[in-house]
């Protein structure tokens, strides 16, 4: 029987970060990393790949920033190898009323340790605005003047954008692949087997059972399956409080150049109605599951520049359905899609109306947000003893891995945890007053 002293069950980005903190930064000796597909290849290469430090939560803003502290060191000691940049993202509304808004709630974040708030506002001359300047915090311009000098491809009913500034994006495929190659480097093992089977005794682990048959003693187990932790819980008699949602991701070539290739990452704001033709109307409306498109649709249609500056891609991202639903392998891709996202981006950039009657090349896929109901991610013990969790990462795996990693591997060895530590903790259900406080939640913490 093989032994290890840990381990880590999933190869997504979360699973490498953890590895390559058990084995280089704490130097636990025999670690065990198990994933039937190559690494990174589940859920997170089908994400945008961005990273912001702009959350309404204190903890979230504690752990982000902490990971975009240990982003920027990779960055420089490897020579930017998975291509991270500081573009930002920015917030688009044409409300009024959301705009008033975002004043409030962005001094609340910024006051929660994002960084400084800076509002333009119309009629004070000389702006200190910089769009390309690497700085941290955010603006917020209410100057609609200032708007399109700066964004002139945004409609002319924008009335203010929020441009979060400790963001941007990278390569999830060269973080992780960088990772995983410095923790091969000290020792780690790969094995490219699916875990089947936890063998437990007195409520503790005791070992592993693979696809192959093969069984690892172990006591400690990390369970970092992605949108399948659930399904190892459940190897445990244990259940996570998780549901997941099907995300499509279209990646446009974009010839036309209407969204520049130094743009940050674009979001609209608002709730939006789509435009069709008469039709397209009639012919959804005649289809139960499809006159929903006909109704307003909800904001966050978003997009980004994609690849090098002469890369002529951008990819968009808007999910009008949120669904929860069992993952399932190959996803379902909605054959409506493409067309969906770039109407909605046309609101926002209506450069892209260009493109309606002739939709350019799109290529369409997809992963699972799964979440808590608060949307905060579980990282820490499970109830069986030696098992560990970090999942839950919904849509944010990619920019939290690195502080979410180092986070669980203190755990797995009994390490000093950050303040931050316990808002995470899969106990937290345990308690009355926190549940309570949940049933009257309206936000799902989802920006």
């Amino acid at each position: 029987m093989a032994t290890a002293d840990v381990v880590v069950c999933g190869a997504g980005i979360a699973g490498a970060a953890t590895a390559y903190y058990l084995k280089v930064e704490l130097g636990v000796e025999r670690v065990v990393l198990c994933d039937p597909r190559p690494p990174l290849t589940l859920t997170s290469d089908k994400s945008t790949e961005c990273y912001r430090n702009w959350w309404p939560n204190a903890s979230m803003v504690g752990l982000m920033n902490r990971s975009i502290d240990l982003l920027d060191e990779w960055a420089d000691q490897s020579g930017n190898a998975f291509r991270m940049n500081r573009r930002g993202y920015l917030y688009v509304t044409g409300d009024p009323e959301r705009a008033l808004d975002w004043e409030e709630s962005a001094r609340h974040v910024s006051e929660l340790g994002a960084g400084p708030l800076r509002i333009h506002r119309s009629g004070r001359p000389g702006s200190s605005y910089q769009p390309a300047v690497r700085s941290d915090g955010a603006d917020l311009i209410l100057d609609r003047s200032l708007i399109q000098e700066h964004f002139p491809y945004l409609t002319d009913v924008t009335v203010a954008v929020l441009h979060t500034r400790r963001a941007g994006w990278l390569s999830a495929q060269q973080l992780g692949a960088l990772l995983l190659e410095r923790a091969k480097n000290a020792g780690l093992t790969f094995l490219s087997r699916r875990v089947t089977a936890v063998e437990t005794r007195d409520n503790r682990v005791q070992s592993v059972t693979l696809d192959d048959g093969e069984t690892i003693q172990t006591r400690s187990l990390v369970n970092a399956a992605g949108p399948l932790v659930g399904e190892v819980a459940a190897m445990m008699d244990e259940e996570l409080p998780v549901t997941s949602e099907l995300h499509l991701k279209a990646a446009f070539k974009e010839h036309l150049r209407v969204v520049p290739a130094h743009a940050p990452l674009l979001i609209w704001s608002d709730p939006q109605r789509i435009d069709w033709s008469p039709e397209v109307v009639e012919m959804l409306s005649a289809d139960p599951e499809t006159r929903f498109l006909l109704d307003e649709l909800p904001s966050a249609c978003h997009g980004r520049p994609a690849g090098n500056p002469e890369s002529p891609y951008v990819l968009a991202l808007w999910e009008y359905r949120r669904i929860i639903t069992e993952p399932t392998w190959p996803v379902a891709l909605d054959p409506m899609y493409p067309e969906l996202v770039m109407r909605g981006m046309s609101t926002m950039v209506p450069g892209l109306s260009a493109y309606r009657d002739r939709l350019p090349y799109a290529t369409v896929d997809g992963g699972y947000y799964t979440k808590t109901f608060e949307n905060l991610p579980l990282i820490g013990p499970m109830a069986t003893r030696g098992a560990f969790v970090i999942g839950a990462l919904s849509g944010f795996g990619v920019m939290v891995a690195a502080a979410a990693g180092e986070l669980m591997a203190r755990h797995v060895t009994g390490g000093p945890l950050p303040d931050y530590a316990p808002a995470f903790l899969p106990s937290r259900y345990e308690n009355p007053e926190y549940v309570q406080a949940l049933e009257l939640m309206t936000d799902d913490g989802q920006l």
